[in-house]
């Protein structure tokens, strides 16, 4: 007996595929911000190229114009650390750019809670006095500087470098970490009393973990500040082995010769740890600007 017969229905036959749907066409807006980030990234790394190319250069092509060397040599690197004070200088700069960012953070922390939570007299010209600070050059102040650092009988040591790349990036971190704290709700800090935290617990429990982009912003320009500073290390400080990154570059350009390829050997040598440090925060940032919206 057929299916017909017995009144069923026969079964639904395969259905037709879809076809995909074709994808978007990019529109030109974003190709051609696609093209001039490219562009852009490109001339801002081209220095480096040329640093890196410079370094590899043999010393007999130094004064070549051809832009590529007929061969690489390495050796550069190697000399800069064994006829050069690069590697005391490298780790000078390490002590003085970490000791000057720890100063800033113990008197930055509690300068710009107080000034973001504290509505106390003369609030608001203490926020102008610590900005006027920040206009002063460096330049305009060495001699008050080295005769004040004479007498403390602190030349020509990393202390002297440390309290003064401290001083001149204390104003910034003051602001940028207040603002950050400025914008956390109070409410927060109350709740977290309310449940039984001290105003000191609920301050480094909440306050500061969503602070933590401005921290880290502070942290960054304090550090990147005191690594690339040049002059007072240049007042302050007389013995080779005793100065910063920045002078002991400077003093392998001769009065009658320069060894270009050893100046940019350095030159790379100290750019190295401030993309190590920036790699490394940079995750924190990204941390940070999370930390507290889920619990």
């Amino acid at each position: 007996m057929s299916t017909a017969t017995l009144g069923t229905r026969p079964g639904p036959g395969p259905r037709p595929r879809r076809r995909p749907r074709p994808r978007p066409r990019p529109r030109t807006r974003t190709v051609l911000l696609t093209v001039t980030a490219w562009a852009l990234a490109a001339l801002f790394l081209l220095p480096y190229v040329q640093m890196v190319i410079t370094a590899g250069r043999p010393a007999d092509e130094l004064r070549d114009n051809a832009y590529l060397p007929s061969r690489f040599d390495w050796s550069a690197f190697t000399r800069v650390w064994s006829e050069t004070t690069l590697g005391q200088n490298l780790s000078n700069t390490l002590l003085i750019a970490a000791g000057s960012t720890l100063l800033v953070l113990l008197v930055a922390l509690p300068a710009a809670c107080c000034t973001a939570r504290v509505r106390f007299r003369g609030r608001g010209a203490f926020l102008l006095l610590v900005l006027v600070t920040q206009m002063f050059q460096p330049t305009a102040l060495q001699v008050g500087l080295y005769r004040e650092f004479h007498a403390l009988g602190l030349l020509d040591t990393t202390t002297v470098l440390m309290v003064a790349n401290a001083a001149f990036n204390l104003a910034f971190a003051i602001w940028i970490i207040s603002a950050y704290i400025g914008s956390i709700p109070v409410e927060l800090e109350e709740a977290a009393m309310t449940d039984g935290c001290g105003r000191a617990r609920a301050l480094f429990r909440v306050t500061l973990p969503l602070a933590m982009p401005g921290i880290v912003t502070a942290v960054i320009f304090t550090f990147i500040a005191a690594w690339n500073e040049f002059v007072m290390g240049l007042t302050l400080t007389t013995s080779p082995e005793r100065q910063p990154l920045t002078v002991g570059i400077n003093n392998m350009i001769g009065a009658y010769s320069v060894q270009w390829n050893q100046v940019f050997a350095a030159s790379l040598v100290a750019i190295v740890p401030v993309i190590a440090l920036f790699a490394v925060i940079e995750r924190q940032v990204v941390s940070g600007l999370t930390a507290g919206s889920v619990k």
